[in-house]
């Protein structure tokens, strides 16, 4: 059985890249959108990108034109290939299904699946 969870986090310089990797399980791959999300010490949990069954897109206005969501149907895998990093991308990256949270806080606070990737960013 495949074992879902995330990973691809690590430290860059700015302007740098990273792919973070989402397992997610299959029946859930399968039937609703899927996302990442982060949060920064302080900061509020964010949703910053999602992709849907049929492959749609979004983006938070934060990451539009830098990060790039895809997924892999055949693997139930989700990327974010993270472009152009900078220091304010610093925090926990985190892979989760929305619909599944009544508050997108509780993403963070409960992990999505995985327990989340740390990405760092220095200047």
């Amino acid at each position: 059985e495949v074992q879902v969870g995330v990973s691809g986090g690590g430290s860059v310089q700015a302007g740098g890249s990273l792919r973070l990797t989402c397992t997610a399980p299959q029946r859930t791959f399968e039937s609703t959108d899927i996302a990442w999300f982060r949060q920064a010490p302080g900061n509020e949990c964010e949703i910053i990108s999602r992709i849907g069954t049929s492959g749609s897109t979004q983006y938070a206005d934060s990451v539009k034109g830098r990060f790039t969501i895809s997924k892999d149907n055949a693997k139930n895998t989700v990327y974010l290939q993270m472009d152009s990093l900078r220091p304010e991308d610093t925090a926990m990256y985190y892979c989760a299904a929305p619909g599944d949270y009544s508050d997108y806080d509780l993403v963070c606070q409960l992990g999505g699946w995985g327990q989340g990737t740390q990405v760092t960013v220095s200047s």
